[in-house]
């Protein structure tokens, strides 16, 4: 059900909100080939307009490398996202708000459900754009890197574990000089898919310790609090001895947790993170499209990092405004091509999708320019088998 919450989250995907406007301009004429030598229209018009996203802000740094890049194609297209978090984006775009989302959890089947008036009558989907490592990052003078294992990375943001010498931790970093320092855990304030996202791996690999189910809001009282990526890594920034969870691209001056796999500790990297996902199931049983992932946070192999993040850009299997279908088909196109994928790794440190999830993309993305009109006559909207 739609509610006042949802008017004012729509309010706020359009104001506030990241902006890179270009200049317009106007179609191109070709010169024709009759003896009048009249200009010929192009296939298809310039697109332009104003197209509002909202979401993860796991996905900002990569959105703005995104945005830029389209709009170099597109100049006549005004593009906004706000980086309101997982939660909030998925609302807004439900109550039709936005053009697309960004969330670092699909879609749930009551989501899911929920989607047709934003949809024309069709439905939402999941599209993996945006794959990277969440960082355990840390503030202590002098030391640029810990190894822990998930049971200890519990005890931390539980509670249980409270100091920086604890014999847990110094067990295994003996070359560190660990201080006599109470440690301050720092979580997100708001609905977060990093959130649910970090406590699904703690669950998954670590569930004594760590016994709650995973879910968007932080469960616990203790720990500071600050909404979004950049409001827990400030946070820590300015608070020796505290340590958060976040997109590893938010972290770099910060020290980073090395995490057991296995018998080893592993450094996140794109590369590691990216692994987990290849070997990943696909969700079964939703929409056609739809690409969502179950992620193998038990994996044992050395060469990943499975304390990862999948992002998606949520968008609609059809949209009423054709101006609004293009856009949303063609921005899907260029986020997931080589290039789009490439300038959000050099800008998110993020990991380049694969070339089946782009060829998967491609193909959800053709299906999102079927309007009601073109999609008369055809099943749009039911359920698919799923991979």
């Amino acid at each position: 059900m739609i509610t006042s919450r949802y008017t004012r989250l729509v309010s706020a995907a359009t104001a506030g909100a990241l902006v890179v406007p270009l200049a317009g301009c106007g179609m191109v004429g070709l010169p024709g080939l009759g003896a009048d030598d009249e200009p010929v229209a192009t296939s298809e018009p310039a697109l332009v307009g104003e197209f509002h996203g909202a979401g993860a802000s796991s996905q900002e740094a990569a959105m703005e490398a995104w945005i830029s890049g389209f709009q170099e194609q597109h100049p006549g297209a005004v593009i906004s996202y706000d980086p309101m978090g997982s939660g909030d984006g998925r609302e807004a775009f439900l109550a039709g708000g936005t053009a697309f989302g960004a969330t670092d959890v699909a879609l749930s089947d009551e989501e899911m459900a929920a989607s047709g008036p934003a949809c024309d009558g069709g439905n939402a989907i999941d599209l993996p754009v945006y794959i990277s490592p969440i960082a355990v990052a840390f503030n202590l003078e002098g030391i640029d890197r810990l190894n822990m294992s998930s049971g200890v990375i519990a005890g931390i943001f539980t509670g249980r574990i409270t100091r920086w010498d604890d014999p847990a931790i110094a067990a295994a970093n003996p070359q560190a000089k660990l201080p006599p320092l109470t440690i301050t855990p720092v979580h997100r304030a708001d609905d977060s898919g990093t959130t649910e996202n970090f406590a699904d791996y703690l669950h998954a690999t670590a569930p004594q310790a760590w016994p709650h189910e995973p879910d968007g809001m932080w469960p616990l009282p203790e720990g500071f609090a600050a909404d979004g990526t950049s409001g827990v890594t400030q946070t820590v920034r300015s608070t020796p001895g505290s340590i958060t969870y976040a997109d590893a691209s938010a972290t770099s001056d910060l020290g980073r947790v090395a995490i057991k796999v296995g018998k080893e500790y592993v450094p996140y990297s794109a590369e590691a993170a990216a692994s987990v996902v290849d070997v990943s199931p696909r969700i079964e049983n939703r929409y056609e499209h739809d690409l969502a992932f179950v992620l193998d946070r038990k994996i044992d192999k050395p060469f990943a990092y499975p304390m990862v993040l999948v992002s998606y850009l949520v968008v609609c299997s059809r949209y009423e405004d054709k101006t609004k279908g293009r856009f949303v088909k063609e921005f899907v196109e260029y986020v997931a091509s080589t290039e789009g994928q490439q300038r959000a790794a050099g800008a998110a440190g993020s990991a380049v999708i694969s070339s089946d999830l782009q060829d998967w993309i491609a193909e959800a993305a053709e299906a999102i320019y079927l309007t009601r009109e073109r999609a008369h006559g055809q099943a749009v909207g039911e359920p698919g088998d799923g991979a």
